[in-house]
């Protein structure tokens, strides 16, 4: 479900609207977190995971995941997955890898959609780690950083389980990273922290997982 295929189409209103949603604001009128209170959460790394991932098959092994008693996290590249459902910019006509499903499906039953949902994608398990062991499951709520941004999202998919860093064509373009998954996506420096026992609901829905990752970084940043 790793993917780098060209995309030219233009994106529906609908995947505007969820791609550009203001993933940083807060829906209680506070401050929402910023970037360096998360990063200086996670500057230290206490290994979950029982060996180092690739972030992709050619690379050398170098990735941990690391963990606190309320997160998982790791900083790796962003490859674009275009998986699930069929869209103007994902499907087998803009996308030869594409697959229509993603491991996790939305509240109607359906895949999700990589064009409107911001997600985050798990390397599946393997000898390294099972993220299941370590309270990560599907729809579970995930704060990802670039470039001094911060957006939400879920878990929406899973990956081989050797390699890491991956994110939807929605979350990468909210994050101001190229979006085309053949030629997109970004080498280095995002940061994935992903909450141990949550849960946005209803998944599919990019307000949902903005409303409970920014509660669950403001307890993790020690603001609550």
């Amino acid at each position: 479900m790793r993917t780098r295929m060209l995309v030219l189409a233009a994106l529906s209103g609908a995947a505007l609207l969820a791609s550009a949603l203001p993933a940083t604001a807060a829906a209680d009128g506070e401050e929402p977190v910023g970037a360096a209170e998360l990063l200086a959460k996670v500057r230290n790394c206490t290994p979950v995971s029982k060996g180092k991932y690739r972030t992709d098959r050619s690379a050398a092994a170098t990735i941990p995941v690391c963990g606190t008693d309320e997160a998982v996290f790791w900083e790796a590249d962003m490859d674009i997955d275009c998986d699930g459902q069929v869209s103007t910019v994902c499907n087998t006509g803009t996308d030869p890898s594409f697959q229509p499903q993603t491991a996790f499906q939305g509240s109607d039953g359906r895949y999700l959609d990589s064009s409107e949902v911001p997600y985050v994608v798990v390397p599946g398990p393997g000898p390294l780690w099972n993220y299941s062991a370590s309270g990560i499951k599907g729809g579970g709520v995930a704060a990802v950083i670039h470039d001094g941004k911060v957006r939400y999202a879920v878990v929406g998919d899973t990956g081989p389980a050797a390699i890491i860093g991956e994110g939807s064509y929605a979350l990468a373009r909210s994050l101001g990273i190229d979006p085309d998954p053949r030629t997109g996506g970004t080498a280095s420096g995002v940061t994935y922290i992903l909450f141990r026992n949550s849960q946005a609901s209803p998944i599919e829905s990019p307000a949902a997982a903005v409303a409970a990752g920014e509660a669950l970084a403001r307890k993790f940043a020690g603001g609550a």
